[in-house]
């Protein structure tokens, strides 16, 4: 076990690469990226939406925004129209076909779940735990350690990564995305 593996940071950053990839491979017969099925996602749940109201569910600024939303309306799959009351505000509704593709897409995230080896069972909990770690590093938290080595027992997460526990436990190689299981 390399240094980084035993990052939680590092593991975090490559079960998303991980992720995006099969969502790449996966979303490739419909020609969609993983922004633009999140931008469905929403719609599917809460149609029409503005603009702002997207960017902000999906974290994402305008300048990111729009030209994704520009390629999902050229491809059929949604039209923006200025709203009647604010001249400044971009409604986003679907098309008939980006209105089809929910059924298309509904079970997307369960089978990539699935996939991962997540459970119907562990994955409300695993969401609620990534939800609450997102929330953590959002948060300003003035009392503690913002710096490193000012952390109160980094050794105690340390010891509790250590390549001793790692037999026991499948590995990947994140240059292969093979799993080690010796």
């Amino acid at each position: 076990m390399t240094s980084v593996d035993r990052m939680i940071c590092f593991a975090l950053y490559s079960a998303s690469r991980a992720t995006l990839q099969a969502y790449r491979r996966e979303l490739a017969p419909w020609g969609l990226t993983y922004p633009q099925y999140l931008v469905l996602v929403e719609l599917w749940e809460t149609e029409p939406a503005t603009v702002r109201e997207l960017g902000e569910r999906l974290g994402l600024d305008s300048g990111t925004l729009s030209p994704l939303l520009g390629r999902l309306e050229k491809a059929g799959l949604l039209r923006r129209t200025r709203s009647t009351k604010d001249a400044r505000s971009v409604q986003i509704s679907l098309t008939p076909r980006g209105r089809e593709l929910e059924s298309e897409l509904a079970g997307m995230s369960l089978h990539l779940a699935l996939c991962a080896g997540i459970t119907e069972e562990e994955a409300p909990g695993m969401l609620r735990r990534l939800h609450e770690i997102t929330r953590q590093l959002e948060r300003d938290h003035p009392a503690r350690a913002s710096r490193v080595g000012e952390s109160p027992e980094p050794a105690s997460i340390s010891a509790s990564l250590s390549p001793d526990d790692s037999s026991s436990h499948p590995s990947a190689d994140h240059r292969t995305g093979r799993t080690n299981t010796e």
